[in-house]
C-alpha cells in the first residue's frame, strides 16, 4: 500500500467539500445573516480546506509516474467516505439541527448538556452518513432536534434553517455521482489512475466509456447529472405549486436517488398529482444506466431499447405496478378508486428503488402489495444508475447462471455460454457478479440478526425491511419505519443501532466489493 498516494486522494476528496460549503454559507449569510453563517459553516469548512492541505503536502506525490493502482483506489474512495460525512455532520451540529454548542444557547439561553451534546455528534453523523450515501433516512423529529422540542406540534423539518435543509440536499447531490467522479472531473490529472478510481467508486460490473479519455466521460456523466436536476426545478417551479426553494431542494435530491424533503410530510404535503407526475419521471431516469441517457440524447436512440438490462427493469416495475393497483384497489379499508390505485402504485413501485419518497402510506397497504415493494427494495436500479438495491443486471445474470446449472444437470455434454445483450459474458465477471450476491445475502441475513438483537420491540417485518433498506440505500422502510409510521424518522432506535445504521448505509453505497477489498490482509502490505 503506497500510502502518499492515498493522502492524496483523501486530500482532494475532502477539499472538495469545502465548494458546496461556500455556497450554502454564502446563502446562509444572504438568508439568515453573517453570524449564524459563520457559527454554522466557518469551522467545518476550515477543517475541510486544511485537512486537504495537510494531506496532500503529506503525500509529496507530484509527477505522473505514481498513478493510482486497484489497491489505493479502493482503500481511498472506502476510507474517503468517513472524514466526508465527518465535515458534512459539522454543520447539523452547529447549526441547531441537532443538540450541539450553540443550540440551546440560541434557541432558549441556555447551555446543552453533556449528554445532549454527545446524542447530538451521532444523530448528526447519522445524518450526514445517509445524506452523502443517498440513503434518505431521517432522525429529525421532537426527540432530537432542540429547534421543535418540548410541545412544539408543527412541521418539525420545515422549522429548521433552510441552509441546512439545503445541506442535506446537497450532501445527497454530491453523492449520488459519487465524490470522487467529481474528483475525476476537476483534478484527474492531479490524481491520475482515473480508472482504477472510476471502478472502486462505481462498482456496478463495468464502466462505460462515453469519451476518449476517463476525464471526457466524467464530464459527459456530470454534464447528464447537473442538465437534469437543472431541468427538473425549471418544471416544477413553472409547472406546479411549489416554490424555488422547494423544487431546487426536491431537485437535488431526485437524481441522486436521495430521498430527503423540505417537511415532515415530503412529498405527501402538496397532495399534487403533476407533482408527482414530474417527479416520477425524473426518478424513472434515475434508475437507468447513465450511458444509456447519453446515448438518447446524443442521438443514438435506437442503441437504447437494445439494452436488456433497460427492458427487463421496465418489465419489473410494470408487473409490479399492475400487481399493486389491483391489488389496492379490491382492498376496502383503503377506499382508493382506480385512478388513484394506479397513480399511487406506479410512484411508489419507481420510487422503492429511487428516492424513497412516499406519495401515500405505503405502509397501510395489504401485506401482497408490502411484499411487492419489499421485492423491489432488493432488486433495486440498472447498474450504472444512482438507484440503490442489488441492481437489476447482477441479478439477472445470478438466474441466468442458475439456468445454466439446470441444463448441465439435463444435458451434462452441452456447453451453454451465459449471454447479455448479444454478447457472452466472460466467466469471471459472472462469478464475481454472483460473489456480490451472496455477499449482499450474508450481510442482510447478519444485520436482521443484528438489529432484531439490538431492538428486542421490532417486529419481522420492520428487521427485514430497515435492513434491506439500509444495504439497499433506500430510506424508508415498512411498518414503523415507514412514510407515517410510528417511528416515521428512525429517532426511535438506541444508540448502537444508529452506529450500526450508518455502517450498513455505508456498506452498501460501496455496495460491498470496495469494503471486502479492505479486509483482505493484501491490501494493506507495503510494497
Amino acid at each position: 500500500m503506497r500510502w502518499d498516494v492515498v493522502s492524496l486522494v483523501l486530500g482532494w476528496t475532502i477539499g472538495l467539500i469545502s465548494i458546496p460549503l461556500v455556497f450554502v454559507g454564502l446563502y446562509s449569510c444572504y438568508a439568515e445573516g453573517i453570524e449564524p453563517a459563520i457559527r454554522t459553516f466557518a469551522i467545518p469548512l476550515s477543517a475541510s480546506l486544511l485537512s486537504a492541505y495537510f494531506l496532500v503536502i503529506r503525500s509529496g506525490v507530484s509527477d505522473a509516474s505514481s498513478r493510482v493502482r486497484d489497491r489505493e483506489a479502493f482503500a481511498s474512495v472506502a476510507l474517503g467516505w468517513i472524514p466526508v460525512v465527518i465535515v458534512g455532520a459539522m454543520p447539523f451540529w452547529l447549526g441547531g439541527m441537532f443538540h450541539g454548542p450553540f443550540a440551546n444557547y440560541w434557541i432558549n439561553g441556555e447551555e446543552s448538556s453533556l449528554d445532549q451534546l454527545m446524542y447530538g455528534i451521532l444523530h448528526s453523523w447519522f445524518e450526514s452518513m445517509s445524506g452523502f450515501t443517498t440513503t434518505g433516512a431521517s432522525l429529525v423529529d421532537q426527540s432530537t432536534s432542540p429547534v421543535c422540542s418540548g410541545e412544539f406540534e408543527g412541521d418539525c423539518l420545515g422549522s429548521q434553517r433552510k441552509s441546512l435543509i439545503l445541506w442535506r440536499s446537497i450532501s445527497q447531490w454530491i453523492g449520488g455521482m459519487g465524490v470522487i467522479m467529481l474528483g475525476l472531473l476537476i483534478f484527474s490529472r492531479a490524481l491520475g489512475g482515473g480508472m482504477a478510481l472510476a471502478r472502486a467508486e462505481l462498482t456496478g460490473p463495468s464502466v462505460s466509456n462515453l469519451g476518449t479519455t476517463l476525464e471526457s466521460t466524467a464530464r459527459k456523466l456530470w454534464g447528464i447529472y447537473v442538465g437534469l436536476t437543472l431541468l427538473q426545478a425549471a418544471l416544477l417551479l413553472q409547472f406546479t405549486k411549489m416554490g424555488a426553494f422547494d423544487s431546487i431542494n426536491y431537485a437535488l435530491t431526485t437524481m441522486p436517488s436521495g430521498g430527503f424533503g423540505t417537511t415532515d410530510e415530503g412529498i405527501m404535503h402538496f397532495d399534487d398529482v403533476l407533482i408527482e407526475s414530474i417527479i416520477m419521471v425524473f426518478m424513472l431516469l434515475t434508475c437507468i444506466n447513465f450511458s444509456l441517457l447519453y446515448f438518447a440524447f446524443s442521438g443514438r436512440s435506437n442503441e437504447i431499447w437494445k439494452d436488456e438490462e433497460l427492458r427487463t427493469y421496465l418489465l419489473i416495475i410494470f408487473i409490479a405496478m399492475f400487481a399493486m393497483s389491483a391489488n389496492i384497489y379490491r382492498t376496502d379499508s383503503l377506499d382508493y378508486g382506480l385512478l388513484e390505485s394506479i397513480r399511487h402504485s406506479s410512484f411508489q413501485a419507481i420510487s422503492i428503488s429511487s428516492t424513497g419518497y412516499s406519495s401515500s402510506d405505503f405502509s397501510n397497504w395489504p401485506v401482497f402489495s408490502q411484499f411487492v415493494l419489499l421485492l423491489l427494495m432488493i432488486v433495486g436500479a440498472s447498474a450504472g444508475s444512482t438507484g440503490g438495491g442489488l441492481k437489476v443486471l447482477r441479478i439477472r445474470i445470478a438466474f441466468e447462471l442458475a439456468k445454466r446449472e439446470v441444463m448441465k444437470i439435463i444435458q451434462p455434454r452441452k456447453v451453454v455460454a451465459i449471454r447479455f445483450n448479444g454478447s457472452v459474458v466472460d466467466e469471471q465477471r459472472v462469478w464475481i457478479i454472483l460473489g456480490m450476491v451472496s455477499s449482499w445475502m450474508v450481510l442482510v441475513t447478519a444485520s436482521m440478526l443484528t438489529i432484531s438483537f439490538l431492538e428486542p420491540s421490532l417486529s419481522m417485518k420492520d428487521v427485514l425491511s430497515v435492513s434491506i433498506s439500509l444495504l439497499g440505500n433506500t430510506g424508508p422502510a415498512l411498518g414503523d419505519f415507514g412514510p407515517e409510521g410510528a417511528a416515521a424518522t428512525w429517532a426511535s432506535m438506541s444508540i448502537p443501532s444508529l452506529l450500526a445504521s450508518t455502517i450498513l448505509m455505508w456498506l452498501g453505497r460501496l455496495e460491498l466489493l470496495t469494503v471486502l477489498v479492505l479486509l483482505h490482509p493484501r491490501t494493506w502490505e507495503s510494497d
